[in-house]
């Protein structure tokens, strides 16, 4: 592969990754023929490789039960990553991936399996002359997880000799309650210290999350109002227009809380509200994150009733088009229970934030795709105006968008021109891709290379994952002891159910209204 060229019109896709090769390796993939394969994983790695960021002492061995071999996986994947990928397909980096593609045929559970793969890494690590180095991504289902980590370390696969390192990514659900995420642990823990095991959370891959501490903390303006003293809440959205799709089966046992609230929501509360760290060492950065969630308030049962909500999504239309409701989608009950929105009031008990309450709402089919921090500052004191026409002042407002549209819009009050005193909202707007162009990539790049070179920084630690489930506990019990008795309770193509919204008007306060 020849070296990239980027100049301030063309910039690189990777621009936020530091220009070091990623470590000589071999990655293999349990679940290599599925769809996180072939949409993310793939398309990341062909990212990295163009960029120059894979070294060249790199392979990939997959590992599935699909009847398959090295060469009809290669072809397979040459046409998904002509399918998935970015942007156009450049046919000499990708066939110097596909060159360095494996595949083994294997079941989970099957003990002669790993040893077969364990050779097959061996041969392919000899061909490329990678020194050792193994990481193995589980794109599994959950129920899989200690099953495959407890077969590496039976077949040697995850012994680290000689200076040579062995990592292994978990992709989520960590767990589905706190009894059976420290279960989880344990075994994991059994064969892997905690130095190899990367809980990876793809919204982290997202440069405006990497980017929310350079905002609090590489700018002298923010930092200092940062805190209970000044604003008023933090609101937290992640919304989506689809349904669960060909998801059913998944989401009747996760449901929306357990899906987005542990792993994506809960990192983006932790990232808004830690303590300056002392570095960006990963563990400086995890231990502020981790006291954050430690810090979450225990809701009492009866405080769980008057802090959450969740909702189902009814059938409905968008664009003239007919969407089913939940309970029409495929391999989903036609009684079910389970919740497709989730809107929760948050306290955290420390200093900088006591009194400041985070309301977190994640939903499928709702009016528009977003994700969003909402900083709501306090109301500046208003006896200065008594005397004038201004009946009431426009609120400061710092919007931190994560997708789709990544970006930063901060609200404030100017004087409209004219004799009399009329104030009217301003806002300033940035937006990554107008300012720094556009830089196309899966979320996956930055958390992949990450792992080949060794911070964890973006990976969520046991005692965070342990104490986000903590918090969630008392609403899991609360909801298992009392089945919503009103779902479906909010039309597709809303945002969701009308006791989100009186959720907040209790407390004088309202969502953030946004247009699709």
């Amino acid at each position: 592969m020849s070296e990239p060229t980027h100049s301030p019109e063309h910039p690189s896709q990777l621009e936020g990754l530091p220009h070091r090769v990623a470590d000589p390796c071999v990655m293999v993939i349990f679940g290599a023929s599925g769809d996180l394969t072939k949409r993310k994983l793939i398309p990341a790695l062909y990212n990295l490789g163009k960029e120059n960021l894979l070294s060249r002492s790199f392979a990939i061995v997959g590992f599935a039960s699909a009847d398959l071999t090295c060469e009809s996986f290669r072809e397979q994947l040459s046409k998904d990553v002509k399918q998935f990928a970015i942007g156009p397909v450049d046919e000499e980096v990708w066939d110097w991936i596909r060159r360095r593609i494996y595949y083994v045929r294997g079941s989970f559970e099957e003990a002669q399996a790993y040893l077969r793969l364990k050779d097959a890494v061996g041969e392919v690590s000899k061909e490329h002359g990678i020194p050792g180095n193994h990481f193995y991504y589980l794109a599994v289902a959950p129920r899989f997880f200690g099953a495959i980590v407890k077969q590496l370390g039976e077949s040697g696969s995850a012994r680290e000799d000689d200076g040579q390192w062995r990592r292994v990514i978990i992709e989520k659900p960590f767990g589905r309650d706190l009894e059976s995420a420290r279960s989880l642990n344990v075994q994991i823990r059994e064969v892997l210290s905690e130095r190899q095991i990367y809980r990876i959370d793809h919204y982290l891959g997202k440069e405006t999350v990497q980017n929310l501490m350079v905002l609090r903390f590489g700018n002298g303006i923010f930092e200092p109002i940062w805190n209970r003293r000044y604003i008023d809440h933090v609101q937290i959205t992640a919304a989506e227009t689809v349904g669960v799709e060909r998801r059913g089966g998944y989401y009747e046992t996760s449901g929306a809380l357990r899906d987005m609230i542990p792993n994506h929501l809960f990192q983006l509360v932790s990232l808004t509200a830690m303590e300056p760290p002392i570095s960006f060492r990963a563990d400086a950065v995890r231990d502020e994150q981790a006291k954050v969630l430690h810090a979450l308030q225990t809701p009492s049962p009866e405080e769980v009733l008057a802090t959450t909500v969740r909702g189902q999504y009814a059938g409905g239309s968008l664009n003239g088009q007919p969407m089913p409701s939940y309970r029409e989608e495929p391999d989903v009950a036609e009684t079910s229970a389970t919740e497709t929105y989730v809107a929760l009031k948050l306290m955290i008990d420390n200093w900088r934030w006591a009194d400041v309450p985070f309301y977190l709402r994640t939903g499928k089919r709702l009016a528009a795709r977003m994700t969003e921090i909402a900083i709501q500052f306090k109301h500046a004191p208003f006896m200065l105006f008594r005397d004038t026409p201004i009946a009431s002042l426009t609120t400061n407002q710092m919007v931190i968008r994560i997708q789709p549209d990544e970006g930063i819009a901060l609200r404030f009050g100017a004087k409209v021109p004219g004799p009399i005193m009329r104030q009217g909202p301003v806002e300033m707007d940035f937006s990554y891709r107008d300012h720094f162009g556009s830089n196309p990539a899966t979320g996956y790049e930055r958390l992949l290379y990450d792992c080949m070179v060794g911070d964890q920084t973006l990976f969520q630690r046991a005692d965070m994952v342990e104490a986000g489930w903590r918090a969630l506990t008392p609403v899991l019990d609360v909801w298992k002891a009392l089945p919503p008795r009103a779902f479906p309770n909010y039309p597709a193509a809303s945002w969701g159910p009308k006791e989100a919204d009186e959720l907040l008007e209790r407390d004088g306060r309202a969502w953030r209204r946004t247009t699709p």
